[in-house]
């Protein structure tokens, strides 16, 4: 029931949100070029961090106010963190991005000149914040924690590769974070509340990203993908996550 109660506050405060700040989008800012040739605001993404922030808060005051103590507070933190910190990467990536370094191989390429792109930035930051989110699970050793660090990240830039139509990157989350609740099972799902609240906060925008109204860009889709890689650190045992982390990584080289 908490969870299906945190989805719905997600989707709520997401639609209201798009609705009342699509004015700000509308500036020439944000106004990119998709694959039809449609000049359509980018970076609408980041109203998932400001959903995701404010059901934290909704639910920071509920657990006050009854004097609980959940269970899931240090894994909400951690979403949390991530959340906003995939969100800022990829605003600045959606918003500054210039020149053809693009993919791994041009951003490292940029970086061994001695040159930081704005996806350089956001594969560096990207990654060590993922490292930091990834060691306070508290359990492991330093393979471990680079294995479960590369699993979150490699979500994360997933989620960015599969942003190439309309709703796409929406639909695959959707549909992995479902099934991420399926194998978590009862006991586990409680440490998914901040997942689900991004996952109810992206299927609120779906509608307006279907519409070609706006791109969740690298703001909003990063963000899918790294809630779904904790997701995976924080319900899955440790050779689950060794098989997520080949199969992201496969998908990610094919993808580039």
């Amino acid at each position: 029931m908490r969870l299906a109660v945190v989805f719905i506050v997600g989707f709520v405060v997401s639609t209201a949100s798009w609705h009342a700040a699509a004015h700000v989008f509308s500036q020439p800012l944000f106004a990119r070029r998709n694959y039809r040739g449609i000049d359509v605001p980018v970076g609408v993404g980041v109203l998932l961090a400001v959903s995701a922030i404010c059901v934290e808060a909704g639910l920071s005051v509920w657990d006050r106010l009854f004097d609980e103590v959940p269970v899931d507070r240090g894994a909400r933190l951690s979403t949390m963190a991530l959340v906003i910190g995939f969100s800022l990467f990829g605003l600045l990536d959606d918003l500054a991005a210039a020149g053809d370094d693009r993919g791994f191989r041009g951003h490292l390429r940029a970086m061994a000149s001695g040159r930081l792109t704005t996806g350089g930035i956001k594969l560096l930051g990207g990654g060590l914040l993922a490292m930091v989110v990834a060691s306070t699970s508290g359990e492991g050793d330093v393979v471990r924690l680079v294995v479960d660090a590369l699993v979150i990240a490699l979500c994360a830039n997933l989620g960015n590769l599969f942003d190439r139509a309309p709703g796409r990157t929406s639909k695959v989350g959707l549909v992995a974070g479902a099934a991420l609740l399926v194998a978590a099972g009862s006991a586990e799902s409680a440490l998914l509340t901040g997942v689900v609240a991004v996952l109810g906060a992206t299927a609120g925008l779906l509608r307006a990203d279907l519409r070609e109204d706006l791109m969740l860009g690298d703001a909003g889709a990063n963000v899918v993908g790294a809630v779904l890689g904790i997701g995976v650190v924080l319900t899955c045992a440790p050779s689950t996550r060794t098989g997520v982390l080949v199969v992201v990584a496969a998908l990610n080289l094919v993808s580039e």
